[in-house]
């Protein structure tokens, strides 16, 4: 299996090229100075390579075992997990009141891709954490906040997140689990919980659930739904832990990846649970954590995407068979590397020119967020809300489509276990699915995001790609860039015109391309994010010559990518304008 090797010359060009980082007028943002981002990321990749990558395999062979009641976790978590919390590497962009360094969430950004390409499954303990400490933060009470939150943000404690139950996932009006109201303020909560990712384990002292539940005589529906905090172990006033709260681990579900994580079916028996909250205003404060849970997700697709492009770039310059159709690479070899093949090149650079669009992309929201919580910026705070849907939808889709490529690469060997290809990919295709399907997140932006605020933030998105594209530009800068860059522009323009002009009369027209339309504003997205980053590679080269190889590289990666992806636009265009006709034409029994 392949050892993670962090992109940090990536990374770099990312935060003070491309974004130029240490220039925004976002607080915190001007202490980030190269030389400070280089040596946090230079020790996070190192952390990354030497201690968390070597557990991945662990964590797929050995899986979670329950035992008498009590998750163990494969051998090798407990120090990584250890490491991870011991360096403060998750509580990066915490706020110091409650124990963390209050950094901004873009450094976070970055090393968190790294830990995750290291070892998804590990990083998902402490990922669902960060969630909870969220929505306790945003909509708990003080003493909940004094309480929960300084363990939390360290990870001494881990978190989830309740919702699922066997009957129902998305539909979450349909839950069953009760909370009776005791006389001390507290509830007694029952029911049974699925798919609860990190449920149990023994890398922390305590879990903090969060649980959706229904109080007696809620209204029907969402509006009835209510949020509580349900400790594994009841926690004391002073933050010591007192006695095992009633609740158990039914299972750990057997999956077809991440298999170092326990998902567990959560049993609530009378568990002793206090609200978060507002009586039934329990799914606004859920979601605080589903949109950060959403955020992860993405960056999960993208990890997954990065290690295995590693994997297959290392043995594409390894492997020999044939000989280049140019002539011979290397002829004192028997066969050329099979990078030398056109076929192969373009495998790898559909990966490549995804990937490394893709990073911007998150990166580029992660300032979003930053600015939205540091400044109070609501415009960067709706843009980000448009884009979050989009992050999980498409980098997870085009992340495992690019596992599977990178997997490609290997030929037979890719299909057996003693490469690792297949467990990226079985890790990765969980991303598409959790956290509201990726079929949930494109009605999401075209049922919901979309028309807040009047649509104002697309109109502000738009706007942003606008204004770039009207700069001034060179002719070859303009032929490989902003030409593809307008096109898709307009057929993001012209799909938004067809959703005003018949969504409100025949919803049916627009939700039916709902998943194409998320696949054009990923696409549109990458397209803005490549065209910035090869202009800023472009004014970098004039400036300096010390890395042309890496920065010429930049920009030829770009052009493909504008030249061969981004035109993809005009097909998920077409397929829009079809409306319903095409998807709704049969009737459910003449499938």
């Amino acid at each position: 299996m392949h050892t993670y090797q962090p992109p940090l010359e990536d990374f770099n060009f990312i935060l003070h090229h491309f974004l130029k980082i240490e220039k925004e007028d976002i607080s915190g943002y001007k202490d980030l100075l190269p030389e400070f981002t280089k040596t946090v990321f230079e020790e996070a990749g190192k952390l990354a390579s030497e201690v968390i990558s070597p557990s991945n395999k662990d964590g797929d062979e050995q899986g979670c075992k329950l035992e008498n009641g009590i998750v163990r976790t494969p051998h090798s978590f407990k120090l990584a997990f250890d490491k991870l919390r011991d360096g403060g590497w998750l509580s990066l962009d915490i706020e110091e009141e409650f124990g963390g360094q209050n950094l901004p969430m873009i450094l976070s950004t970055v090393t968190n891709e790294m830990f995750t390409s290291a070892n998804m499954s590990l990083t998902m303990y402490s990922g669902l954490s960060r969630g909870a400490y969220s929505a306790i933060f945003l909509h708990g009470s003080e003493d909940q906040k004094q309480l929960y939150l300084p363990k939390l943000a360290t990870c001494e404690w881990t978190g989830t997140m309740n919702l699922t139950e066997p009957h129902c996932g998305t539909d979450l009006g349909l839950i069953r689990t009760k909370a009776i109201p005791n006389d001390d303020g507290s509830y007694h909560v029952s029911g049974q919980k699925i798919f609860i990712s990190s449920g149990d384990h023994d890398l922390s002292e305590n879990i903090i659930h969060l649980v959706l539940a229904k109080t007696p005589n809620a209204p029907e529906g969402v509006k009835g739904i209510s949020l509580f905090v349900v400790p594994k172990f009841l926690v004391n006033d002073d933050g010591s832990l007192g006695e095992r709260n009633n609740l158990s681990v039914g299972k750990i579900e057997k999956k077809m990846g991440i298999k170092g994580n326990a998902t567990c079916v959560m049993n609530y028996d009378g568990a002793k649970g206090y609200r978060v909250g507002d009586e039934n205003k329990g799914l606004r404060a859920m979601f605080t954590m589903m949109n950060e849970a959403r955020l992860g997700v993405g960056m999960q697709g993208l990890a997954q995407a990065e290690i295995a492009y590693q994997a297959a770039l290392s043995y594409a310059k390894d492997r020999r068979q044939g000989r280049a159709i140019q002539g011979e690479s290397d002829p004192d070899q028997n066969a050329d590397p099979i990078i030398v093949h056109p076929d192969v090149r373009r495998n790898l650079m559909e990966q490549k020119s995804f990937i490394e669009g893709a990073r911007g992309f998150i990166a580029w929201a992660a300032v979003l967020l930053d600015r939205a919580k540091r400044e109070g910026d609501k415009s960067a705070e709706g843009i980000a809300s448009l884009l979050i849907p989009v992050i999980k939808g498409y980098v997870t889709d085009k992340g495992f489509e690019y596992t599977i490529n990178a997997q490609q690469v290997f030929g037979g060997h890719g299909y057996i276990e003693e490469w690792g290809m297949s467990q990226y990919a079985r890790d990765c295709r969980i991303a598409m699915i959790y956290e509201g399907t990726n079929g949930i997140q494109a009605l999401d932006l075209v049922g919901r995001k979309l028309a807040m605020d009047g649509g104002k933030h697309m109109r502000e998105y738009l706007n942003l790609v606008q204004s770039f594209i009207k700069e001034e530009h060179s002719e070859d800068f303009k032929n490989d860039f902003v030409t593809p860059l307008r096109k898709s522009i307009e057929h993001l323009q012209t799909a938004l015109m067809f959703f005003m002009e018949n969504g409100l009369k025949n919803p049916l027209s627009a939700v039916s391309g709902a998943t194409d339309f998320l696949h054009l504003v990923g696409l549109v997205s990458l397209g803005f994010i490549w065209s910035k980053k090869a202009q800023s590679a472009g004014e970098q080269l004039k400036n300096s010559s010390s890395n042309k190889n890496f920065l010429e590289a930049k920009i030829l990666t770009g052009s493909y990518f504008m030249n061969r992806q981004l035109p993809e636009t005009k097909l998920r265009l077409d397929k829009i304008l079809t409306g319903e006709k095409q998807v709704m034409s049969l009737a459910a029994n003449q499938f």
